[in-house]
């Protein structure tokens, strides 16, 4: 009842508009005012949703670079771990050397053990090993003594006396003056512990080891800063931030006093979106994200979409006005020429040069008015038609009934007096006319036709007994497909009745069935006559030529291209005294094909 309401309420309000103007009314209420409703309703929303999944999207990316800087770490510390607790080292740095030749098996092993040490990770400026042992030597290599050279900044002696100092066997700290680079250091202790001995100084490149991390993070919107657990920046986005305390940066100091995890989701602090990763080894990972410059962006995509559906609804309207006007002209054009028709003029035509609805209203128009679509069409299926009822025609000469009646009688007086050749005989022949008188359909399988030739073959071979070879060359993939019926016995008949194989010497026929990508081949080949090149030329060009059962090359050709179109083709080859070779070409078809009315038909 309400749909038939408001079908009511439209037609009474439109009756008065012209087609124009009922178009562009339908046009504003069901295009342009609901994509304006759902446009900014979808843009809102959109909005939303671009922020919650652009948050979900940082948070896992601090997530994922914590979990990096984390592995880079670890892999520096073990690096360093490895080489200060090496029990060796330990005994060798801490012990006397009585003699030169001691401090060279010392050096030897250091050499051996550790030189390589600066290759196993990217980004080693500088591995050496620092020791105070008065007995051993110094080789400038990996083994030195705290002197008063310049390193990291400072003396050699004031870096170790830091070291020694420090409450941590693990420093990584930043070489003052230079950003670019970073320093780790590990005590090294005697074979007890009790005892330092020594110190392991590793240089690093600070952009081999995090500078990739901190390349343009949020594409400009945010800061990264990578703090130790004393609250001391170690590497960061923002490079002057690099060695100086957390506690100095306004929204680093903002964390101070919140408890463990409580920015690991996220924490708005004034208008930066403050997250805080904590690492396994008591480092921290903080991201501090401009909201404004992110919604900026956001805002900017929103206006963007908002201008593009304006701009397109602009431009839909105006397409709308042009072909309603191209429209309402060719109706009224074709309104015209229908009232010349109703005042008995019926020799008009609509000139058409459109391909939409109008324009194929215009050729029905104009085939109405001569009529001559619809006979080419009646001409046309009455044709096909034609075809196909005599094809079935020819089968159906013979009653079927009474010939398998009587051969079934005949085998049965043979199967009496036990005539094996005459049982033969019988059986190739009720293949043979099952197939042939079948005329329930004209396509049939390879497997099927092939079994109608070899029943007829069968029956050549009781006629001529051992004076024709027959050679088979039968693809196993191409006996499911389809092909016409009657196809390749009719050639083979052409062997005994026109090539004269029984005449031959050393007479051979060649049959072959294959499946070539998505074609099948049909191959028959015959050492017989063969024929002169008049003969074959009227072959080629389709004349009916020779007499039999009505099925010759040109009958072949008509039903090839009535199922197969311009997909098939069949070729003909011969010389006189050299045989013939018959090649036909068919399409793939699993499913039965059908009568097809284009490709010439």
């Amino acid at each position: 009842m309400v749909l038939r309401l408001i079908e009511r309420t439209a037609i009474r309000v439109t009756r008065g508009l012209h087609l124009r103007g009922k178009i562009l009314l339908l046009y504003v209420l069901i295009v342009f005012v609901p994509t304006v409703i759902l446009g900014i309703g979808a843009g809102y929303f959109a909005l939303q949703s671009v922020r919650d999944n652009y948050m979900v999207t940082i948070r896992e990316a601090v997530r994922q670079t914590s979990q990096n800087i984390d592995f880079r770490k670890q892999a520096y510390d073990l690096l360093a771990v490895r080489t200060a607790t090496d029990g060796e080292l330990s005994a060798r740095l801490s012990r006397e050397h009585a003699d030169m030749s001691d401090q060279l098996l010392s050096l030897e092993y250091v050499d051996r053990s550790f030189l390589s040490t600066s290759k196993l990770l990217p980004g080693i400026d500088m591995f050496r090993i620092y020791h105070t042992n008065d007995t051993l030597v110094q080789d400038g290599r990996l083994l030195w003594k705290p002197e008063g050279r310049p390193l990291a900044g400072r003396t050699e002696t004031d870096w170790y006396s830091e070291t020694l100092a420090s409450g941590e066997p693990l420093r990584w700290i930043n070489v003052p003056g230079e950003t670019d680079q970073l320093l780790v250091s590990h005590k090294i202790f005697n074979t007890n512990g009790s005892s330092v001995v020594g110190a392991t100084y590793m240089l690093l490149d600070y952009d081999s080891v995090f500078g990739d991390l901190f390349d343009n993070p949020f594409n400009g919107a945010g800061d990264i800063y990578i703090m130790d657990h004393n609250g001391r920046i170690v590497a960061s986005s923002s490079e002057d931030q690099i060695g100086t305390v957390a506690a100095r940066i306004p929204e680093l100091k903002q964390a101070e006093g919140m408890g463990e995890g409580a920015f690991s989701e996220g924490v708005m602090l004034d208008d930066k979106q403050m997250i805080v990763e904590t690492l396994a080894s008591g480092w921290s990972v903080a991201a501090v994200l401009h909201m404004d410059q992110l919604e900026r962006q956001s805002k900017g995509i929103a206006y963007g979409i908002v201008g593009a559906i304006a701009f397109f609804l602009l431009l839909s309207m105006f397409m709308v006005m042009t072909v309603l006007k191209n429209v309402v002209w060719r109706i009224r054009k074709l309104g015209s020429r229908m009232n010349d028709i109703a005042e008995g003029e019926f020799d008009v035509t609509v000139t058409s040069r459109d391909k939409d609805e109008l324009g194929e209203l215009e050729v029905l128009f104009n085939s109405m008015t001569g009529k001559l679509g619809t006979l080419v069409n009646d001409i046309t299926k009455s044709r096909l038609k034609e075809r196909e009822h005599s094809f079935r025609a020819l089968q159906a000469q013979i009653n079927p009934h009474f010939i398998y009646n009587s051969l079934s009688l005949i085998r049965w007086r043979a199967m009496d007096q036990g005539d094996k050749t005459q049982i033969r005989a019988i059986d190739a022949l009720t293949t043979f006319y099952r197939l042939a008188l079948d005329n329930r359909v004209n396509v049939t399988r390879v497997e099927t036709e092939l079994q109608h030739v070899e029943a007829y073959l069968d029956i050549q071979e009781l006629r001529y007994p051992d004076q024709v070879q027959i050679e088979w060359d039968i693809d196993p993939e191409a006996r499911p497909y389809y092909t016409i019926k009657m196809l390749l016995q009719p050639i083979v008949e052409n062997c005994y009745v026109h090539g004269a194989i029984m005449q031959k010497e050393d007479a051979f026929i060649r049959i072959s069935a294959r499946k070539e990508q998505d074609r099948i081949r049909f191959v028959i080949h015959d050492n017989g006559a063969g024929m002169s090149a008049e003969t074959l030329e009227s072959l080629r060009e389709g004349k009916r030529t020779g007499s039999g059962n009505g099925f010759g090359t040109a009958n072949i050709r008509e039903r090839l291209l009535l199922y197969f179109g311009s997909g098939s083709s069949m070729t003909i080859d011969s010389a006189p005294g050299e045989g013939t070779f018959v090649a036909i070409d068919i399409p793939a078809y699993l499913e039965q094909p059908e009568i097809r009315k284009g490709d010439g038909v």
